[in-house]
């Protein structure tokens, strides 16, 4: 039976950037792959490993749900029935040997409410995976190379002042794929940061207008949009009490031909256990992204609902 340096080592050398448009598909299966083949492995280990013995791999999953339910019947103070969901899958699969460490992230959500005769309509949509693979040469200080990939799983909405619905997004509809290489430095355990080049692909269909066009062209419009730069990813783990902990991440893309255009993206979410199950979370989301919209977007949730740790 192959061991896991042995399978590990030649994922870690496929992994490379793109500079070409048809490489973005590639670059997607990679991504998905590279996830598949770390819980597959975690699967084919399991039976075999003793359960006191060191093993090199280590999964995280939570699923969350979350549920507000308020009705009125004959209520002289005014107020419309609202009925509000929101659920959640997050997890992470590390892989720790040697000088390899390869870590995989994703994180899933989607929400829904309703108020009064108003339409359902969607309050959180997420679709977010990650893998970065490090290769230690030091104990600070090591190279990484790592792909990204950021898209939602239905249609978005806007609501005029009449409570017309106008779609700005679908699934794939922007897509955003990251691929970077270059330095990861961790001056301690609950702060990481990396720095290094980049490649970002945005995909549009659509909304390639809104998401994806050339402006200064007229010919077409383009649904796919390759930029060159630099990308920032700093993250924090805060142990704040025994049961809060805070969880923060941000995230810069800067492209080479024009820095006027630096995305912006901070997540951050504050978790208190109030017990086994039952949670409190408040996330904080900012996004400055100059091509999209001039003005910074936030958004805001706070939650206390049932959390279940899954591994």
């Amino acid at each position: 039976m192959q061991s896991d340096a042995d399978i590990v080592r030649p994922l870690f050398n496929s992994i490379h950037i793109c500079y070409h448009t048809k490489n973005v598909m590639k670059t997607m299966i990679s991504l998905l792959l590279l996830i598949a083949a770390s819980a597959a492995l975690a699967q084919e280990s399991k039976p075999v490993v003793p359960a006191s013995a060191d093993t090199s791999w280590k999964h995280t999953m939570i699923i969350s749900a979350n549920l507000t339910q308020i009705s009125f019947t004959d209520w002289s103070q005014g107020g419309e029935n609202a009925l509000a969901y929101a659920l959640f899958l997050e997890g992470k699969s590390a892989y720790a040997k040697d000088v390899i460490e390869w870590v995989n992230e994703y994180k899933f959500g989607y929400g829904q409410a309703k108020l009064g005769t108003q339409s359902i309509r969607k309050t959180d949509d997420i679709i977010d995976l990650g893998s970065v693979i490090t290769y230690k040469i030091g104990t600070i200080i090591n190279p990484y190379a790592s792909v990204s990939l950021e898209t939602q799983f239905t249609e978005g909405d806007t609501y005029d002042a009449a409570g017309h619905d106008v779609p700005v997004s679908n699934f794939f509809d922007p897509a955003y794929i990251i691929q970077s290489a270059g330095v990861g430095y961790q001056p301690g355990p609950d702060v990481k940061t990396r720095l290094g080049a980049a490649v970002r692909e945005t995909i549009a269909k659509t909304f390639a207008g809104k998401y994806t066009d050339d402006l200064t062209t007229t010919s077409e419009v383009e649904k796919l949009r390759i930029e060159f730069g630099v990308e920032s990813v700093t993250e924090v783990g805060w142990t704040v009490m025994e049961n809060v902990v805070l969880n923060a991440k941000l995230e810069i893309f800067a492209p080479v031909m024009h820095f006027d255009r630096t995305s912006v993206r901070s997540d951050n979410t504050l978790s208190a256990k109030v017990n086994k199950f039952l949670s409190m979370n408040l996330n904080v989301c900012l996004i400055n992204d100059p091509q999209v919209q001039a003005r910074t977007q936030i958004k805001q949730t706070l939650a206390l609902g049932f959390s279940y740790m899954l591994m």
